[in-house]
């Protein structure tokens, strides 16, 4: 009898673990958990800012029910978001600077056509460098109604010398109304907020995708109005980065203690970039840090009065699904 209650406890043990974090959890339904992540961000944010854009950057299939191109659109999930974002559809998938095969372009097209039809932006970042192919890559990407950044480097550092595709003197205030973009949220090559500054207010892409922070020192709503202004008279949109899928050791929310011992939530290290931690993104206590506190990364971004927010590691429920 008393080896029977100790199976029946460890049984209620494990099965309240599974239900509340567990990856092995076989009812657990990673995609629905990840879409109920970005509306719970979308309805705190545009609760607090009205017209604050919510783009996830790729995990594309999310915006279908049951993850096919031609199954039902996942309304609640679209209803949320302004716009998805997309690497590699055209080049970079394989390698740098390499055509994306025609099957996965025309694969991940068919759920950029469905969210596209919905009235969502599409922002397509290609990472190339050839001449010839990053006009390719605008090229293509326009025929399909998307708007796209060639990135000559993919580890996002640089501002492109050549002028932005589609530039205006537009005052831009919705997504929608946005012709091209700056993705550039490695600010390693300034040494200060105010070359950084200075060198953004030289450009005239309608919308940069940018960091919240540079040398870990938090940009201000001060610094992120001057953000606004275009070269040309033009205002643009200031979008800020945050990783919500994984843990990255350099950031505030990093707890010297977890390098040696990790919470429960987190998981396997990236192999691409060391560092950042594969999480349980519907745990409570890392939903705490990405937005469920006054004092959450969200809050730190909403606080700096960025216009939007761009979600990375949307896509972190494939590594779960393995």
């Amino acid at each position: 009898m008393k080896r029977i209650i100790v199976l029946l406890v460890a049984f209620a043990l494990l099965s309240c673990d599974k239900d509340n974090d567990s990856s092995a959890s076989e009812d657990r339904n990673f995609r629905q958990d990840m879409r109920d992540f970005v509306i719970g961000i979308s309805q705190k944010a545009k609760g607090i800012k009205p017209g604050f854009a919510v783009i996830p950057q790729n995990g594309i299939e999310l915006v279908s029910e049951n993850g096919e191109a031609d199954g039902l659109p996942a309304q609640a999930y679209l209803n949320a978001i302004d716009g998805n974002g997309q690497e590699d559809l055209f080049y970079g998938y394989d390698n740098d600077d390499q055509a994306t095969p025609a099957d996965i372009s025309n694969y991940v097209k068919s759920f950029l056509n469905l969210s596209k039809n919905k009235g969502k932006t599409i922002l397509v970042t290609d990472y190339c460098s050839t001449a010839s192919k990053m006009n390719n890559s605008y090229q293509t990407n326009a025929v399909n109604g998307y708007i796209s950044y060639a990135a000559p480097q993919r580890n996002l550092t640089v501002i492109p010398t050549t002028v932005p595709n589609n530039s205006n003197t537009a005052v831009i205030t919705n997504l929608s109304q946005a012709k091209n973009f700056l993705y550039l949220i490695n600010t390693e090559n300034f040494a200060s907020k105010t070359a950084f500054i200075n060198a953004i207010q030289a450009t005239n892409y309608d919308a940069i995708i940018m960091d919240l922070f540079l040398n870990e020192e938090q940009f201000t709503a001060t610094e992120i109005n001057q953000l606004r202004d275009k070269a040309n008279g033009g205002k643009r949109l200031v979008i800020c980065y945050m990783s919500i899928g994984e843990a990255e050791d350099y950031r505030y929310y990093w707890q010297p203690s977890w390098n040696t011992s990790k919470p429960n939530w987190m998981a396997a290290v990236n192999p691409d970039w060391p560092g950042n931690f594969k999480v349980k993104y519907w745990n409570e206590d890392w939903q705490k840090i990405i937005y469920k506190n006054n004092d959450s990364y969200l809050d730190k971004i909403l606080e700096a009065n960025f216009d939007g927010v761009y979600l990375d590691i949307i896509d972190g429920f494939e590594y779960f699904e393995k």
